[in-house]
């Protein structure tokens, strides 16, 4: 199956483990060098209205992900050691 990013970023991702509603995909890591993706970014929510920030980045290894639907992205992300929540700066950033 081939997809382009507009069209993966119109998809929902769900864990598949707990069924949590993680997010639509925002962003990609893509390894120039190797032409290949190397893991999918759901940005962190806004926290209210975005003056206190957002909540922490979620970023999915490519090996995560299951299965690639019409509307629904599936991955197994609990049982991934990869998986990783980014920090954003959040409201004392602002400030530094």
């Amino acid at each position: 199956m081939i997809t382009g990013f507009e069209e993966l970023r119109n998809k929902e991702v769900i864990d598949i483990s707990t069924g949590e509603r993680l997010g639509y995909i925002d962003d990609a890591e893509i390894n120039v060098e190797k032409a290949e993706v190397k893991s999918l970014i759901i940005y962190g929510r806004y926290r209210l209205f975005g003056i206190f920030g957002r909540e922490e980045d979620i970023t999915i290894p490519c090996g995560d992900i299951r299965v690639i639907g019409e509307d629904v992205i599936l991955a197994d992300i609990s049982s991934s050691s990869k998986y990783t929540k980014r920090k954003s700066g959040g409201f004392k950033s602002l400030f530094r």
